[in-house]
């Protein structure tokens, strides 16, 4: 009789690191504004110390060749919560192995993937994963999230897009942890205007689950055409400036149907909040 083999436990992360190396290539303060999104979105989820949230981490996912975006983090985070555990998961050894010398007791450096390399009673707050999932196919996407959500606690986010190489403009997917896996709370753009404004200037940084669909028929398709449409008719407005077009762009789509965040405070910044 064949010997059946146990079915893993479904907390448990396969010793090898799931997932492929990057380009690694990141430019400095690169995700300042991805950064400075979270510390607006939900600041409390940094400072919460109920339960297993007392040494929850936050997880720079790929940091790159250098541990620079996982430092920079670390810096802006910590000073709304200067106990805050900060761990940087990098797939390719070289690159761990040159982030070691920057760890200290609250900031380390693991090989890991998708599978997060979690010590027995780690747990998450927040994983940050930019410019990791564009280089694979969209089938890839829900099962790397399924992976990143073992060890994050109910609550926890997880913020996953793409930027432009200097990060005056991303995307990016926002999903809260609830008991039953992901569920996915806002797509967010972002733009610095260094680069003018056009909705169209986003449709080549979607996250890899939006990228291949801008077409008729589907959800992010008829978005964006919406979009188009309200950037249209509000170019008036472009005589007071990018910011206020942002804007009138953002209330148009309000108008059209879209649960947009209209608060001044996120559109005068460049972030539009399409919340699901």
């Amino acid at each position: 009789m064949e010997r059946l083999k146990p079915k893993p436990h479904p907390l448990a992360v396969p010793k090898k690191p799931q997932g492929q190396v990057t380009r690694g290539k990141t430019a400095r303060n690169r995700l300042r504004q991805v950064d400075n999104f979270v510390l607006r979105y939900d600041p409390a989820l940094l400072t919460r110390r109920d339960g297993d949230f007392a040494d929850a981490l936050f997880v720079d996912l790929g940091y790159g060749a250098e541990a620079v975006t996982t430092l920079e983090s670390a810096g802006r985070f910590r000073r709304l919560n200067p106990d805050l555990k900060v761990l940087g998961v990098e797939i390719e050894p070289e690159r761990v192995a040159a982030a070691l010398p920057f760890a200290d007791e609250r900031t380390f450096f693991r090989l890991g993937g998708f599978n997060l390399p979690l010590q027995p009673g780690e747990h998450v707050r927040l994983i940050r994963a930019f410019n990791v999932l564009r280089q694979y196919e969209e089938r890839d996407v829900l099962p790397a999230w399924e992976q990143m959500a073992r060890g994050v606690l109910p609550g926890g986010l997880l913020i996953e897009g793409t930027s432009n190489p200097t990060g005056a403009l991303w995307a990016a997917n926002v999903l809260r942890r609830i008991e039953s896996g992901w569920r996915q709370e806002a797509l967010v753009f972002f733009t610095n205007f260094h680069l003018g404004f056009d909705p169209e200037l986003f449709q080549s940084i979607l996250p890899k689950n939006y990228i291949h669909r801008v077409l008729p028929g589907e959800p992010i398709g008829e978005f964006f055409a919406a979009w188009k449409a309200a950037y249209a008719e509000t170019s008036p407005v472009r005589t007071w400036g990018l910011r206020a077009w942002f804007a009138a762009s953002a209330e148009g789509l309000a108008r059209r149907g879209y649960a947009i965040h209209l608060r001044r405070k996120w559109l005068a910044k460049g972030w539009l909040i399409w919340r699901l």
